[in-house]
């Protein structure tokens, strides 16, 4: 229980500072450029794996203090956590699972998801900046910069949803389900060494193809 609880609160961001000082010591020249997919990608995979492991731990956890949870969530299989749909579900079972405990709490506040935003953007921007990650991407990462100007509270944690689905399901649909999950399918799989159908110069192109994107 200790150990679920110390994962559960560790954050995401741990692999990033792990990464940035795991490559601080071989520089930034032109020769370590060829180490930046390889270790963006595995970097990637990390914080998959973290997140989809830190949702059953959760539930996991849940399931100790409710027994009809329990039933109801492990009579079927957990799953692997990975795709949009089964973060979406333990995030509202979270919010009904605090409603609970506390029957005057609806949902989390502007101020809080404020908070959140604020904090998760300040923290990306000192993992990054001056490392080998921000040199041998600097484009990608201004391209992820002017991204994230965009995203607001109105974006995330809204009610019981855990990307609101507001603006087209931008994020939803475009940068977790046509970029981010299939991007995790291919490294995870190790299928990108034989995909035959690589980028063509149309979609290159493309307005999306800039969501292709490690730091987004």
């Amino acid at each position: 229980m200790k150990m679920h609880k110390n994962f559960i609160l560790t954050p995401i961001t741990s692999n990033l500072e792990i990464a940035v000082t795991s490559c601080s010591g071989i520089g930034n020249g032109i020769e370590t450029f060829p180490l930046c997919d390889y270790i963006m990608q595995s970097i990637f995979l990390k914080m998959t794996g973290f997140q989809e492991q830190k949702m059953k731990c959760i539930c996991w956890d849940l399931a100790t203090d409710d027994y009809d949870y329990r039933y109801q969530k492990f009579r079927n299989g957990l799953g692997e956590c990975s795709q949009y749909k089964d973060k979406n579900n333990i995030y509202t079972e979270l919010v009904e699972q605090i409603k609970k405990h506390d029957p005057s709490f609806e949902h989390f506040s502007d101020e809080e998801r404020e908070k959140i935003l604020k904090d998760t953007t300040l923290e990306i921007h000192n993992i990054f900046k001056n490392t080998n990650l921000f040199y041998w991407s600097t484009k990608k990462y201004y391209e992820f910069e002017d991204f994230w100007k965009t995203i607001t509270i109105d974006h995330f944690a809204k009610g019981t949803l855990f990307l609101a689905e507001n603006k087209n399901n931008f994020l939803k649909e475009k940068i977790y389900e046509k970029h981010l999950y299939r991007h995790r399918n291919r490294c995870a799989h190790n299928i990108l060494c034989v995909q035959q159908h690589l980028p063509s110069l149309k979609t290159l192109v493309d307005n999306d193809y800039k969501y292709e994107n490690y730091f987004i």
